[in-house]
């Protein structure tokens, strides 16, 4: 994952989907990714029980992991307190990777600017080892970019799902924002790899407990998760934040292969139709 030295496993085990999970069921699950040769975790205190649940059985396995973590605070007092209540919940001396959570837009960017430079300082003072930077919406990429200029950060984590390489906007700015990383060597993350589109106004329809309606069928999960891999400067791709999928997007790791261009494009085609995700 660049600059990192991590050698990432291509899989990162997506906590948000212990969300709602049980002791049991997140036990379970954390065994299944090592079993898997998952060697990569995604943790941040808006995913529900995640932290709380990863407290008691991290630290047994904390060397066999690159722990990276998140904030949402603005203030550089409750970056800073975050931080540390995320250390002491998960047993960890440090993080590997502390990043700014869910930044999509250029006023949030502005908005961020002291928590950036916390991040920043609990670097130099070993509080992380990395700093990096993630965000969910269309404006994410373009965002991204603009953060790597103001700051020196060391990995992006964004969407990379067909549907949105169909949309010539978002495309454009992505592969801008892929290249200043491959420029820099920065680590790089993609986030929604089986997404679909948003869930329609029934309820009764939501199979998953992700907050967009994501690819069902292995052979679906596969293309999703084989085409953020087979996308120029990608490292890693996050698992999706639902139990069920989990095993079916490890599976889809484990066999992945690269795209040609021809498929690239019919993977695009088929899902340009559908709508974009925008964060609820």
């Amino acid at each position: 994952m660049g600059r990192t030295e991590h050698y990432s496993s291509v899989a990162i085990f997506g906590a948000a989907a212990l969300a709602r999970a049980t002791p049991d069921q997140a036990r379970a699950a954390l065994d299944d990714a090592l079993a898997a040769g998952v060697n990569h975790l995604d943790v941040a205190p808006r995913y529900g029980e995640a932290e709380r649940l990863l407290g008691p059985i991290l630290p047994p396995v904390r060397d066999r992991l690159f722990v990276g973590c998140k904030t949402t605070r603005r203030n550089a007092g409750g970056v800073r307190a975050q931080l540390e209540e995320s250390l002491a919940v998960l047993g960890c001396d440090r993080f590997d990777l502390y990043q700014l959570h869910g930044v999509t837009d250029l006023e949030e960017l502005d908005a961020r600017a002291d928590a950036a430079r916390a991040i920043l300082r609990a670097r130099d003072e070993g509080l992380c080892r990395f700093a990096g930077i993630t965000g969910h919406d269309l404006g994410a990429p373009v965002a991204h970019a603009e953060a790597l200029r103001r700051y020196d950060l060391d990995t992006v984590m964004f969407p990379v799902y067909p549907r949105l390489w169909a949309d010539v906007d978002y495309r454009r700015a992505a592969e801008q924002l892929l290249s200043i990383c491959a420029e820099r060597d920065l680590g790089v993350m993609a986030i929604k790899a089986v997404a679909r589109q948003p869930w329609g106004d029934d309820d009764r329809d939501r199979f998953a407990t992700t907050w967009y309606e994501p690819r069902r069928e292995p052979d679906s999960i596969a293309r999703g998760v084989h085409f953020a891999l087979s996308t120029p400067g990608v490292h890693a791709f996050c698992t999706p934040g639902d139990l069920d999928l989990l095993p079916l997007a490890l599976d889809a790791a484990e066999r992945a292969t690269t795209m040609d261009d021809d498929a690239r494009v019919a993977a695009i085609d088929e899902m340009a139709g559908l709508a974009p995700l925008e964060t609820p």
